[in-house]
């Protein structure tokens, strides 16, 4: 929901409407009892504020048919598949969700992740250590991010243009990159710890320790909330909802956690072979191998998630950036630096595509056409499938990765559904019609949020 802010708004007015927007954005409406609650939900959704619900159903159908049609859709290593396929899109769009609360847009963040992850993959091959590797790529990525910002904000140049622009040109600087590792063509990580990203898997406890983390801290998070309107004298969720809430976590965390940690080796059951001993041949049983747990990219996607989260909707920096999505001239005569914001939001994207962009080279080895293609559309069809608003002012870091798993799940399970020559041009058909519909239901609910005042 995006606050009503007049363009002679007071500071004070402002915090008022940024406090209520990022409630809003992290948190369901309130009631004093489980009737009021789920009324004045339904009320929200009715008004067009429906938020990630329509990402999240898409989600449970498309699971749903997919595993009907298709026997080896949820099968163990096909579910491990579909997350480390689907992190770098995820990390992309988490970027992009800082520029869409803008009503923005980067549309050199695909080609952004592209050099980034080319710097990485040959600072590599010269030697360089990987923290170090990182960083320079990171702070690449952030270089670009200040040139756009920079561009949008002294030079008035509209964001679609320069970033079209750095979109062309900075395919260019991702094949000179590459070629400047004298490989002539692919360039791989020579890194372990980059390489395991999204090639290895956490031990079974560290996996476990990590479910029991995330529900812990979501709890401690809910919980901290309540007593913080409380303390305020605003009504609070009813017991039950946070509860349900809070379960519902721990059921998630606890089934992720067991199928990933199931073995998913084609070898698992073993076998036997011939082998010589004392002169004769024996019969020798081998023990199968284990290949489970979960990806190590998974932790990193939390971390994000957390952080990115806590910015956005519980501090006065994450409160300026959905004013500024609002009403950018209220935001400015109440003493916002809308300038610094914008700019801000274009390093954020950048940084974030420098990291989707190791992601996806330690996913596959560094090539000249890195980043380019389709990547940037997947992740601001990831975003805004997702639920967040391509108008500015409504959009939470969650949407990224709901928004990432619709459009992976969609990819995976049309390449498995099928065959032949037309195979990925229905893929792209059917995620064109998906983000087509996200389009259309953000238009829709945007209108009717603003005729029954709820945006």
């Amino acid at each position: 929901m995006t606050p009503h802010l007049s363009k002679t708004a007071t500071g004070a007015e402002v915090d008022a409407a940024v406090d209520e927007n990022a409630a809003v954005a992290t948190t369901l409406p309130t009631g004093n009892n489980i009737g009021a609650y789920l009324h004045n939900y339904w009320q929200r959704i009715r008004g067009g504020d429906m938020g990630s619900l329509p990402a999240v159903a898409a989600l449970v159908v498309l699971f749903l048919i997919f595993s009907f049609i298709e026997s080896g859709f949820f099968s163990k290593a096909n579910f491990a598949s579909l997350i480390t396929q689907a992190a770098p899109g995820i990390l992309l769009a988490m970027g992009l969700v800082f520029v869409l609360l803008l009503a923005e847009i980067d549309l050199s963040a695909g080609t952004t992740s592209g050099v980034t992850g080319a710097v990485v993959a040959v600072l590599l091959t010269k030697g360089w250590t990987w923290p170090f590797a990182v960083l320079v790529s990171l702070i690449v990525g952030a270089a670009i991010g200040l040139l756009i910002g920079w561009m949008r904000t002294f030079l008035r140049v509209p964001s679609f243009v320069s970033t079209l622009a750095l979109f062309l040109g900075l395919q260019g600087v991702v094949q000179i990159i590459v070629n400047s590792a004298g490989t002539q063509g692919n360039v791989s990580l020579n890194s372990n710890a980059l390489v395991a990203l999204e090639n290895s898997n956490m031990p079974q406890l560290a996996g476990w320790i990590m479910a029991v983390i995330v529900v812990v801290g979501y709890a401690a998070q809910k919980l901290l909330a309540v007593n913080a309107r409380r303390r305020k004298d605003l009504p609070t969720e009813p017991i039950l909802v946070t509860a349900a809430k809070v379960g519902g976590i721990a059921v998630l965390a606890i089934v992720f956690t067991l199928v990933l940690n199931l073995n998913r080796s084609p070898n698992a059951a073993g076998g036997t072979k011939i082998v010589e001993k004392n002169g004769q041949l024996v019969t020798e049983k081998v023990a199968g191998a284990y290949l489970g747990g979960v990806p190590w990219v998974v932790p990193v996607i939390l971390v994000l998630v957390v952080v990115l989260g806590f910015v956005l909707s519980r501090t006065r920096y994450g409160r300026h950036i959905y004013a500024v999505g609002g009403s950018d001239e209220a935001a400015r005569r109440a003493g916002i630096r809308v300038d610094a914001v914008r700019i801000s939001v274009f390093v954020i994207c950048s940084v974030l595509a420098g990291v989707s962009g190791i992601v996806l080279a330690s996913q596959t080895a560094v090539n000249a056409s890195q980043g380019g293609g389709n990547t940037l559309l997947l992740a601001v069809g990831a975003a805004v499938v997702g639920g967040t608003s391509l108008f500015g002012g409504k959009g939470k870091i969650t949407d990224a990765v709901i928004g990432g798993c619709v459009v992976a799940v969609i990819i995976n399970g049309m390449a498995d559904l099928l065959r032949g020559a037309n195979n990925s041009a229905w893929q792209w058909i059917v995620t064109g019609l998906v983000l087509l519909l996200a389009a259309t239901v953000d238009a829709v609910s945007r209108r009717r949020a603003g005729a029954s005042g709820l945006g």
